[in-house]
């Protein structure tokens, strides 16, 4: 894995790594060749592993759940 191991960066670090990463993904996506879109996947699973690991409980905005989504009739999303 190339990078610095993401459980010896502080937190700072690694939120400065996901933004990086998470911002840089659609780009890998749609223009880089298999090996660099690999690459990028494993880094990004391990950085967002690593924030779960310290992080476990996060705060959930409820419009980002299933049932937030209905609420606000997202299309896709099944009504109840």
């Amino acid at each position: 894995m190339a990078g610095v191991d993401p459980g010896r960066l502080d937190d700072k670090e690694l939120l400065r790594e996901l933004e990086t990463i998470h911002r840089t993904r659609h780009d890998t996506l749609l223009h880089g060749p298999g090996d660099a879109l690999d690459a990028h996947t494993v880094r990004m699973a391990a950085l967002e592993n690593e924030y779960l690991r310290r992080h476990p409980i996060r705060a959930v905005t409820p419009e980002r759940t299933r049932e937030g989504a209905r609420s606000r009739g997202v299309p896709g999303e099944a009504r109840g």
